[in-house]
């Protein structure tokens, strides 16, 4: 069965055997619990509570105890029911907001359609992604200046094993009693991450156990390494990692902040022991196109990548799953696939997001538009506008991610397609210096609808924002989208096969007869372009190509490709030694996309000994030009033959020549004894 013929689950088979309990939080909401039941496709009508966390809670204890998957539409009140719930021995229920989302509104009364979708999104089940693990055993550096820097680590030391480095300890005064190691030194490097970090320092010099009144210190030193679990700045310098607070292990508190450095040393006493991190990114080498026989061709990935996590690796790359922060830009570049985010899968994202508008098309929503957030920032601007604005409109369907910037534009598109009339991306400022490549997805997925007939509105929008009133009165101002026809498809197979099959079903939803777009620079999709003029069929583009999309012609002399293949990572280009070849970014519809395609052709040159093809005619034909009598290897006819012959052949004509450069000199004859005799003898004689 192909993905035309397969259908997405219905939205109540995501229900089945789950009790859903349902609050209008002391009536805060509009919530009718028949409609909502019907929305949702159940058969009976639920029950609304009005105090679920307080007079209620029995409510809950009695779903609880009958042993069936419970969801709880309520997430504020989360810690009570997960206690509640462990102290019956039974499993914690799943959370879903319809309050700040949705009821929590100036359009609450309309936004049924919106919490039968939260509801059936929160039943989706994704597969559960790769850990590893972290362990830490509480060696900490505390890094500062003065004072401040040695009140820290020495309250610290109760908790951690803390090695103070002043960078400048002028107004500090030596203890009566050394508690924890002092040194001072700037720190010139650092890498690792938690539970391993390398750090490396100039000018490092440990304190005089004779210091008085001030502090006094050995020789320093410079490059000198050392290793510990977690690292407290409060140096007030530029961050050690970029940006600062991306790295596991590593806390940073500005020093004229007293709440902020209290903050920091609560939550670096909690980091001991071992600790389970995601696995945000996958990494497939077998079709990486970062390079082939040391020729670069994309760095889409090490470009991107804000914590140094991927690093080269020969002709692919390595991606260290421990310093990964999981921004996920890797996988909206990457134009194969080969990093491809992981939390969650690409095809559990799209799945959650076809679930979610289904379900809100099925209960009579209209006109839908789903915001992408992230699950911190953007989360607390959704809260922010339903508690003291007017809250996000009817239409407007959240959809959290752990971070934005993994959106590229398949999946994009595959919301487009899905049903979505617009995609709005909230991002925050904090990251505005990481969103080069979610502008750059953005607009590749706008110029597609564009191009197809989706009007010149934009259909993707990335908003930068962290005021809610200012998403607020954009989310509220903006006009409806035209509608969309919903296209439902099956998302399987890598990145290029479900991006090409939304790019498809845009098309099919537009009606649109579009045979080729032309696409910016960056796209992952086009055309080879080759000067056949300049081409000498060499062919060792087709060696190169990390994607099989440039091809030889098997029994005859030519260079093939299959456009449906080509990323557009210029290995190509930068491996061809004519500089014959060319890029042009480009999407095309058409079948001979996915059919080879002669690109250059030519007929084989016969060796003129033995008749066996080795090159083409054209390339041996223009060698002969450029040497022939022009060059003192080959002033003679017969020194041009050999350019016309195999290998094998060239070698046994040039052994038969009287000038063979392969010839050995004559091998001088053994001088005996006899010889000297002979020569002592005829001396004699004279």
């Amino acid at each position: 069965m192909n993905s035309k013929e397969r259908k997405t689950p219905d939205m109540s088979d995501n229900l089945k055997g789950r009790r859903l309990l349902v609050c209008n939080c002391e009536k805060t909401m509009d919530l009718d619990g028949g409609k909502l039941s019907e929305a949702l496709g159940l058969s009976d009508s639920l029950n609304v509570n009005t105090q679920l966390c307080r007079r209620q809670l029995d409510n809950y204890r009695a779903a609880v105890q009958s042993g069936e998957p419970v969801m709880v539409a309520c997430t504020q009140e989360a810690p009570l029911f997960g206690e509640v719930a462990e102290e019956m021995g039974a499993a914690e229920p799943a959370y879903v907001n319809i309050r700040e989302q949705a009821g929590w509104s100036e359009a609450g009364a309309s936004a049924l359609p919106k919490m039968a979708a939260l509801i059936t999104e929160a039943a989706y089940q994704p597969n559960p992604t790769g850990l590893t693990t972290l362990k830490s055993e509480g060696v900490c550096l505390v890094y500062g200046a003065g004072q401040q820097a040695l009140d820290v680590a020495r309250q610290l030391s109760s908790r951690l094993s803390v090695t103070l480095v002043l960078k400048d300890a002028s107004d500090a005064i030596p203890p009566a009693q050394v508690d924890v190691p002092i040194y001072r030194g700037t720190i010139a490097g650092t890498t690792g991450t938690l539970g391993g970090f390398e750090v490396t320092f100039n000018g490092h010099a440990p304190m005089k156990p004779s210091s008085r009144d001030e502090f006094a210190f050995e020789a320093p030193q410079d490059n000198v390494r050392s290793e510990c679990d977690l690292i407290l700045d409060v140096s007030g310098d530029t961050p050690l990692f970029t940006p600062g607070q991306r790295r596991d292990g590593y806390f940073r508190a500005d020093p004229n902040q007293p709440g902020a450095v209290a903050r920091a040393m609560f939550e670096i006493t909690d980091m001991v022991g071992e600790f389970e991190k995601p696995i945000y990114v996958s990494y497939n080498a077998d079709i990486c196109a970062h390079s082939r026989s040391g020729k670069v061709g994309c760095t889409n990935c090490l470009d991107v990548c804000p914590t140094g996590a991927i690093t080269p690796d020969g002709d692919h790359v390595s991606i260290d799953p421990a310093i990964c922060g999981g921004c996920g830009q890797c996988n909206a570049v990457c134009p194969t696939g080969a990093a491809s985010y992981a939390y969650p899968h690409r095809e559990d994202l799209i799945g959650r997001a076809q679930t979610l508008l289904k379900a809100y098309a099925s209960a009579g929503g209209r006109d839908p538009v789903v915001l992408v957030h992230d699950a911190t920032d953007g989360r607390e601007l959704v809260s922010a506008m339903s508690r003291f604005g007017r809250g996000l409109p009817a239409n407007v369907l959240p959809f959290a991610l752990h971070s934005v910037a993994m959106l590229g534009h398949d999946l994009i598109c595959a919301m487009v397609a899905s049903g979505a009339g617009r995609v709005v991306v909230l991002a925050s400022p904090k990251q505005a210096e990481e969103l080069e490549a979610l502008h750059a997805q953005a607009e590749l997925a706008q110029t597609f609808m564009r191009e197809l007939g989706y009007g010149e509105d934009a259909r993707v929008e990335v908003l930068v924002e962290a005021d809610p009133d200012a998403v607020e009165s954009t989310l509220h101002d903006t006009p409806a989208p035209t509608p969309v026809t919903a296209q439902p498809f099956l998302p399987i197979g890598s990145k290029r096969d479900i991006a090409r099959l939304a790019i498809s079903k845009l098309r099919e939803g537009a009606g649109s007869d579009a045979e080729l777009i032309a696409l910016p620079e960056s796209a992952p999709y086009g055309r080879v372009n080759v000067d056949t003029d300049a081409c000498t069929l060499c062919l060792a583009c087709v060696s190169a190509c990390p994607a099989s999309a440039l091809l030889d012609g098997e029994d005859t002399l030519q260079l093939r490709f299959i456009e449906q293949n080509c990323v557009q990572c210029g290995i190509c280009k930068s491996t061809c030694p004519e500089s014959a070849i060319t890029l042009e970014p480009r999407y095309n519809f058409r079948q001979e996309a996915a059919n080879p395609i002669v690109l250059n052709e030519d007929e084989p040159f016969a060796c003129v000994r033995c008749g066996k093809p080795f090159g083409s005619k054209k390339a041996i034909d223009g060698i002969i030009a450029k040497l022939e009598g022009k060059h003192w290897m080959f002033e003679s006819n017969k020194q041009t033959e050999l350019l016309k012959m195999c290998d094998n052949c060239r070698i046994v004509a040039m052994a038969e020549s009287s000038n063979d450069p392969f010839k050995m000199g004559e091998v001088p004859r053994t001088r005996t004894t006899e010889d000297y005799i002979m020569e002592r003898d005829d001396s004699d004689k004279d």
